[in-house]
């Protein structure tokens, strides 16, 4: 199912999180790919039958503590026929940790079906305060909220969560 991105297909999956996400969730694509040097960062692929193009593609951060999604995209082309859902269960499935990620807060109304498709999926969100930092220069900060897999967290583990988020993902102090 899920296969560990070649480098000769970072082109694809750059193109697919251009299309997906606004220009302040992503990094430049030399940002971007300067990310698969880093042994706690990993992009993984589905293919098509052919193999030829990506049907979807989830970029992970695994630290010992958490495994953080930090994108999840379906190409445009293949959306709507449960390729999102089909990866987080393979990542919940192989994964011993818990797992977080980012979302927009519940007030616009794509904003509130995204949560609600991670919550079918075994996520919970967690009402903290959380400002996501500038991903890269020319970039702005952005309010967020974080969900977590299996279960809520308590503010402990969210502060956690946060400081580990700012200093290996985004460069910056926990606040």
């Amino acid at each position: 199912m899920l296969q560990k991105l070649k480098p000769a297909d970072f082109d694809k999956v750059f193109h697919i999180m251009e299309l997906s996400f606004p220009k302040d969730e992503f990094r430049t694509y030399e940002e971007q790919k300067a990310l698969l040097e880093k042994s706690y960062y990993q992009i993984y692929i589905l293919p098509n039958e052919s193999g030829e193009d990506i049907k979807a593609f989830v970029a992970v951060w695994e630290f010992d503590e958490i495994v953080y999604i930090e994108h999840l995209a379906v190409n445009p082309e293949f959306r709507n026929g449960g390729l999102g859902a089909l990866i987080l269960q393979e990542l919940i499935r192989q994964s011993d940790k818990q797992i977080c990620l980012e979302v927009e807060p519940p007030k616009e109304t794509m904003a509130i079906r995204r949560i609600g498709f991670y919550e079918r999926n075994g996520f919970f969100l967690n009402e903290y305060d959380y400002m996501q930092p500038a991903i890269s220069k020319g970039r702005k900060p952005i309010p967020l909220l974080i969900m977590t897999s299996g279960r809520k967290i308590s503010k402990e583990e969210f502060d956690g969560i946060k400081t580990l988020l700012y200093t290996k993902v985004y460069g910056q102090k926990g606040e």
